[in-house]
């Protein structure tokens, strides 16, 4: 592969064109690098009258409480003004769905408690706990699966 860049005053905005013989499978993986880059890495938090502007990576997991959506870090909790599936969206590959309700960070595990009522996560740091669905217990531990081999 050959990497050419280009600096060009006049542009107003970073423009990525990929020129490649034919779609192949290492043309899928650049774009979803890319696409994952493009992320937004901050959001904006509430507590109270204060905004925060947090970095996602700080955060354990987004939870639906009283019609609101809550993100718990390791001590405090806010308040954000996205849905679930907006923040789906925009959050980087890290956080994934693990019930109806909740989404969490997958760096921020500490430990996963499986028994047949239920599936249990504790976090790294912290207090918290938050359980995943059934339907979504496969999708994690798969998910898991994957980073540790990356490691």
């Amino acid at each position: 592969m050959k990497i050419t860049i280009d600096i060009d005053g006049n542009l107003k905005e970073t423009e990525v064109v990929i020129h490649a013989p034919k779609y192949s499978e290492e043309i899928v993986q650049l774009n979803e690098m890319l696409q994952a880059k493009q992320k937004k890495n901050s959001l904006l938090f509430y507590k109270k009258a204060t905004e925060y502007y947090l970095d996602v990576d700080d955060i354990l997991f987004f939870e639906t409480n009283a019609r609101q959506i809550h993100a718990y870090t390791e001590d405090d909790v806010y308040v954000v003004r996205y849905r679930l599936y907006e923040l789906e969206d925009i959050l980087p590959d890290e956080f994934m769905r693990v019930s109806k309700s909740a989404i969490l960070n997958i760096n921020k595990i500490f430990a996963l408690t499986h028994s047949v009522s239920n599936n249990l996560i504790q976090f790294q740091n912290s207090h918290r706990q938050i359980y995943v669905s059934r339907k979504y217990y496969k999708l994690l531990r798969k998910r898991l699966e994957e980073k540790e081999k990356d490691l």
